[in-house]
């Protein structure tokens, strides 16, 4: 299993790193355009090869796209990070032109590879790849609804006072501040809906501090999150090497479910070795899918931006 992840900065490396500490990949890739710098990743992560117990070989390399060949799954990270401030939206201009170069140089060199879209607005660079690219939709994907999931069960832990590996819960919908639709009613402590535990008013605050979870670390840290992106990355990663089944909310182009057609969007998916293997059209109240559809149509706006 090669992967290739094509950005070297910290969500790359991050996600370099923990895909290699969960040892299933034989080779992982780093490609940066700023010269030598995904070469010192590489070494420096190799450095921890015997301290972490992992056998996965790291390489770096400096925009050689000949060196991601044959690879079964990439990541693209590339583009500009959000700055304080900074809506994902405004990323859209920049990021648009670094998402087509790498995505079509990927596909050169490994036809059959499937792409995990990273880069912001997240939503509009995967619809972007769909429409650039001749790979079938299931072959594409779009992180931001794992990641936005990971920081939903962390707020309602910390509501709750549980440990997290009690609480599931799930979000749909763009990956923005204003897009996501964190399901509250569907959440559960240890299949236990959370509602039995926390008042309205209070989940609804764990609703809002979810959708702000980006817009608060950015404002914290000065520039976007890292260490939660990698996860997020690498868990998707696992489900396809591993063949895991695993169903995560991710960004994928739509063709009439949910009601919606020719956007990416967040929904749940399965993931196993052929990517998207299905999408679950889960059953939604009437607020939910009228949020969706509102989300749907933020997503819609953005993505007329792009010059396809």
């Amino acid at each position: 299993m090669k992967v290739t992840i094509v950005g070297a900065g910290a969500v790359g490396a991050s996600c370099a790193e923990y895909i290699a500490i969960k040892n299933f990949a034989s080779e992982i890739v780093l490609l940066d355009i700023k010269e030598g710098y995904a070469e010192g990743k590489a070494m420096d992560l190799m450095q921890t090869a015997s301290l972490n117990g992992f056998d996965t070989t790291l390489t770096g390399t400096t925009g050689d796209y000949s060196k991601t060949a044959n690879s079964d799954i990439a990541v693209i990270t590339s583009g500009i990070p959000r700055k304080p401030g900074m809506t994902r939206e405004e990323l859209i201009g920049i990021n648009a032109g670094i998402v087509r170069s790498v995505a079509t140089s990927l596909i050169e060199h490994s036809p059959n590879v499937i792409l995990i879209v990273v880069s912001n607005p997240m939503d509009t660079m995967t619809y972007l790849t769909h429409k650039i690219t001749d790979l079938p939709r299931h072959r594409i994907i779009g992180m931001g609804g794992a990641l936005d999931s990971a920081r939903f069960k962390f707020r309602l832990a910390e509501a709750l006072g549980a440990p997290i590996s009690d609480v599931d819960g799930m979000v749909i919908g763009g990956h923005s501040d204003k897009g996501m639709v964190p399901l509250k009613r569907h959440a559960t402590r240890n299949s236990v809906k959370v509602s039995e535990f926390l008042s309205e008013d209070r989940l609804q605050q764990v609703v809002e501090d979810t959708k702000v979870g980006g817009a608060t670390l950015t404002k914290l840290l000065g520039t976007s999150a890292w260490y939660a992106p990698g996860a997020a990355v690498s868990g998707l990663v696992q489900a396809i090497a591993c063949d895991q089944k695993k169903m995560f909310p991710c960004s994928t182009y739509l063709e009439g479910e949910f009601g919606l057609s020719d956007i990416c969007i967040g929904v749940p998916v399965i993931l196993g070795r052929n990517g998207i293997e299905k999408i679950v059209e889960i059953e939604l109240d009437d607020a939910e899918s009228a949020k969706l559809q509102e989300s749907a149509e933020g997503v819609t706006k953005t993505n007329g931006l792009l010059q396809l």
